[in-house]
């Protein structure tokens, strides 16, 4: 990796702004290979150099990936002012950079990206790469076969275009009870669904059941990808994703 300079390198590790860490090595808080650092601008080689910061050894990390089971009430941002972030969850980051690749609902839990790789965001995201991506959802309603032949074909969602052919599997379909006497008998229908697909309009899923006149009352991305939901995360859980996850992504 090529030299940089050593105010953006502590603050791309989180050390403070730049103005901050500039202030730091005024003061001879900063060490480069045990010599205390004497301007902003000496470059430093994050591969072989040792800085240490109020003497705490830094190590640079150029990218960070995490896979988050993002819980609902939480916004897919890097801030916001009334709600908690996606970002936020990630108690271990180290880059002040990170953000998540693509959006997920509020209130949509499931399988999220949080990295600060930007070619590779731009890979999963960009139309061009028609990218899987996998929904599990339970759906008032019966879904039939008549809907996996419209959602196949691609539906009208009130875009310019059809959705692209996606893939709808039916896991299970059951009747609930009637709620209470004078109800209607026939209960209610609920289904349970694996979605996929190749696309990421706004509200996507929800709007393709609204199409096919049923409603979304939960919904889980569990695929991106290559990359596969751990089940052993729970909901508002996160981990480091493996070099095996990361090299099948990039």
């Amino acid at each position: 990796m090529s030299r940089m300079r050593l105010d953006r390198y502590l603050a791309e590790m989180g050390c403070g702004t730049r103005t901050q860490v500039k202030k730091e090595i005024s003061r001879g808080n900063v060490n480069i290979n045990g010599k205390a650092a004497l301007r902003p601008e000496e470059k430093v080689d994050p591969d072989t150099d040792r800085v240490t910061f109020q003497g705490t050894e830094i190590s640079y990390i150029r990218y960070e990936y995490y896979m988050l089971n993002k819980p609902a009430g939480v916004v897919s941002a890097t801030e916001d002012s009334r709600d908690g972030t996606v970002v936020g969850l990630i108690g271990e980051r180290q880059r002040k950079d990170l953000f998540p690749v693509g959006r997920l609902d509020k209130d949509t839990e499931g399988l999220l990206l949080i990295t600060n790789d930007g070619d590779l965001a731009h890979r999963l995201l960009s139309p061009k790469k028609h990218v899987d991506k996998v929904y599990f959802a339970r759906v008032a309603g019966e879904v039939t076969e008549e809907d996996k032949e419209a959602f196949a074909r691609g539906v009208d969602i009130g875009d310019e275009k059809l959705t692209l052919p996606a893939e709808l599997e039916i896991l299970r379909v059951e009747k609930e009870a009637a709620a209470e006497k004078g109800a209607a008998s026939e209960g209610m229908f609920f289904s349970e669904i694996r979605l996929t697909i190749r696309e990421g309009r706004f509200h996507q899923v929800k709007r393709m059941f609204q199409a096919v006149g049923k409603e979304v009352v939960y919904l889980k991305r569990i695929r991106m990808g290559s990359l596969v939901l751990d089940e052993d995360l729970k909901t508002g859980e996160y981990r480091k994703l493996t070099e095996e996850e990361i090299r099948a992504l990039c």
